[in-house]
């Protein structure tokens, strides 16, 4: 046996990101494992994934998905029981991974949050293994333009900020857009990444991809957020 990653995964920018890299420094990632959570939750990206699914056709990699659960959240005192809560589903994942694979590590696309970081580097000290998060507490405009660079396709899928609009929604993230993003981050803190909830992404293409994720969608937005609802996604 070989010594064997999990990739955490969402089809989002960050994890997308995270798991380039990962290959791309030789790792084996083994499988990619997306969490789908009920509703709102402090430890997973939660639009579209079920679009990992394409993601991970695309990439080649076998996907483990956890379905929806509401991770004990309503016997929850707090964020932090919530957050422990939410991360049991992916333990016992991982640990049920270990019955097929020989787990070395897990990868992460954390970039920021300390409150996911934790956690994560927490489980993986129980489960014995390593943690590879290649984007942590790097500079937020160097990750954005390595993305670009790399020819990553990124499409914004959710947005909840001061200064994003509907015009937002399904936009391509690209060297306009990041520009954009830096005159909001100046005027309302917007983060450049949408580390802080501002937006969500998913990645549509990338050279880790044999095909592209094709979309159709209509916009939902009620004044002050808003989102993408796909209505049909396929590979092209």
């Amino acid at each position: 046996m070989t010594d064997d990653w999990v990739c955490l995964f969402s089809g989002g920018k960050d994890s997308s990101w995270a798991l380039y890299r990962a290959l791309e420094s030789g790792l084996d990632v083994a499988r990619l494992l997306t969490v789908h959570p009920a509703g709102d939750s402090y430890m997973y990206h939660v639009p579209a994934t079920r679009l990992a699914r394409l993601a991970a056709e695309s990439i080649g990699i076998e996907l483990v998905e956890v379905e929806p659960a509401d991770f004990g959240a309503e016997a929850a005192t707090d964020s932090g029981e919530q957050g422990d809560a939410e991360l049991e589903p992916m333990e016992a994942a991982l640990l049920d991974l270990r019955e097929d694979i020989d787990l070395a590590g897990v990868v992460a696309g954390a970039v920021e949050s300390e409150f996911q970081t934790d956690r994560i580097r927490g489980m993986c000290d129980r489960l014995g293994v390593e943690l590879f998060a290649p984007l942590w507490r790097e500079d937020p405009r160097e990750l954005a333009d390595a993305m670009l660079d790399a020819g990553f396709e990124i499409r914004i899928i959710q947005v909840a900020a001061a200064g994003l609009d509907e015009s937002w929604l399904g936009r391509r993230l690209d060297a306009d857009a990041i520009a954009d993003l830096e005159e909001l981050h100046e005027r309302y803190g917007v983060h450049l990444l949408g580390e802080g909830g501002e937006f969500e992404t998913l990645v549509t293409d990338g050279p880790h991809m044999s095909r592209p994720i094709e979309l159709a969608y209509e916009t939902e937005w009620d004044g002050t957020r808003g989102r993408v609802r796909i209505t049909d996604a396929r590979l092209g």
